[in-house]
């Protein structure tokens, strides 16, 4: 392969057939660089790669198969030699307050949203750590450093996605491989509609909190503030970039919770740091 073609950029991007993904996929390629455009039904990410013959392929991938996500990133070794960034974008939402939630439904969406991302990070890694470069991309969210009602199952995914993120930069980092988490708040995608699954079993207690949140998430479903196309472009930025960011929001909406969130967080802090010193050995 010629130092020509190695000089660009090769990513993996998964869950392309809408939303992000989607956008993600569209910019990247209109960039001029490779991608690896990936979806379940491969069917919805043919039109994105029609024009790009040289510098795109699509393959058809079930994150949770992992004898697809073997195959597709053979496939990718063999059709651009390496992959040079992650994505892992592909995830849905699940609303429910804590107790209506049905444990398949919890435990199917921690398979997709936390434990495909986990095989996906450790079957690129070793081709990244071979050429001493690389950048994971870990598509988190608001609500993966904010929590609210309705939304613990779905918290709980985004939060295990950014500590681990917050851990592997910090493994991986001096191997010349760069890791971000990414977290969007309202986008408008298909989120909230219809790939957001929600509790069978509603519970009357919870109708002012969880069911309130329900109702208000999937009202706004196609309003919301959020670009997917101009987040792509935040992404790519974050890519090119020589210093980037471990941790990118996206959006004003997400931006205010997340400081609303941190300044309550310091203010706990301080009002209880005696009792927090309390706690240890005198003199230790």
């Amino acid at each position: 392969m010629s130092s020509e073609k190695r000089s660009i950029p090769v990513w993996f991007v998964t869950g392309c057939s809408t939303g992000l993904g989607r956008a993600l996929a569209q910019r990247v390629l209109e960039h001029g660089h490779r991608a690896v455009v990936t979806a379940r039904n491969i069917e919805q990410i043919s039109d994105i790669v029609a024009d790009y013959a040289e510098t795109a392929l699509a393959i058809g991938l079930d994150v949770n198969d992992h004898a697809q996500v073997d195959a597709a990133i053979a496939q990718a070794g063999e059709k651009f030699g390496a992959i040079d960034v992650l994505v892992n974008n592909a995830g849905y939402g699940y609303l429910a307050a804590v107790e209506e939630g049905d444990d398949r439904d919890v435990r199917d969406m921690f398979e997709t949203n936390f434990y495909s991302l986990v095989a996906l990070i450790r079957k690129v890694l070793p081709g990244m750590r071979a050429q001493g470069s690389g950048h994971i991309i870990n598509i988190s969210s608001v609500g993966g450093l904010v929590g609210a009602p309705s939304s613990g199952f779905y918290n709980a995914t985004k939060f295990a996605v950014e500590g681990l993120t917050e851990a592997l930069a910090k493994e991986v980092e001096p191997l010349g491989i760069r890791v971000t988490a990414i977290e969007p708040g309202p986008f408008r995608t298909d989120w909230a509609g219809r790939s957001l699954k929600q509790a069978k079993n509603p519970i009357a207690a919870y109708a002012d909190t969880a069911a309130a949140r329900r109702a208000q998430i999937t009202g706004y479903s196609g309003k919301q503030p959020g670009d997917p196309l101009r987040a792509a472009d935040a992404i790519i930025k974050v890519v090119e970039s020589d210093d980037p960011p471990h941790n990118l929001i996206l959006g004003k909406n997400g931006l205010d919770r997340v400081r609303a969130k941190l300044a309550a967080l310091m203010q706990s802090i301080d009002d209880w740091e005696d009792v927090t010193l309390s706690t240890d050995y005198p003199n230790a």
